[in-house]
């Protein structure tokens, strides 16, 4: 019964397949009533073309290849003729672990979709808000404190330098000093030289 109606459905639909084409062909409106139509002219042409293979034994040759070259035209046959059916059964039944595992990690996922729809989850928009404002305010941050840190080196270098400094003067100090203390001390022990002469 249901092949019956598969069978009427698809009649309907090459019809309405032939109306389309008639229209295409001879365009739109009302045909004439001696008008030819579509399928009559497909069925003088099979004729035609079953005379002409009927005389020539080569188109006979050709007609029975047919059916060979509409399956040799399928897309399919050359995976067919690669792999057949037991190959891709095997090469199934030897991913079935890993097929297995996808499988789980689906009804995983599939379990935890409720929690997308949870409240935590709902108020993420306006975390995110929450958090653009911290993340812009850790940047300005982070440049203040780039700017204290370069302030800071520039102090460094100018207490080294005057560190330095400091210390080449108490050392020119120290040298002067040690000169002064020298003379004052030679020039006493000259003088009582001087005075033991006299």
């Amino acid at each position: 019964m249901a092949a019956a109606v598969a069978a009427a459905a698809e009649v309907q639909r090459l019809q309405a397949r032939l109306e389309e084409l008639e229209r295409a062909v001879y365009g739109p409106g009302p045909q004439k009533p001696d008008a030819p139509t579509v399928a009559d002219g497909l069925v003088k042409l099979q004729v035609a073309l079953g005379n002409i293979a009927s005389k020539r034994e080569r188109v006979k040759i050709l007609f029975k290849k047919i059916q060979d070259l509409v399956k040799y035209l399928d897309p399919q046959y050359m995976d067919r003729l690669i792999m057949p059916d037991a190959s891709k059964l095997q090469f199934i039944l030897a991913e079935e672990p890993f097929i297995l595992s996808q499988m789980a990690l689906l009804q995983r996922v599939e379990a935890l979709v409720p929690l997308l729809d949870s409240p935590q989850v709902k108020v993420v928009p306006e975390h995110a808000r929450r958090l653009r404002a911290l993340a812009q305010i850790h940047v300005q941050q982070q440049d203040r404190c780039e700017e204290v840190t370069e302030a800071s080196k520039q102090l460094l270098e100018e207490y080294n330098k005057m560190t330095v400094l400091l210390s080449k003067q108490f050392v020119r100090w120290d040298e002067l000093l040690t000169r002064l203390e020298a003379e004052k001390q030679a020039k006493p022990a000259a003088g009582r030289k001087a005075g033991r002469v006299f």
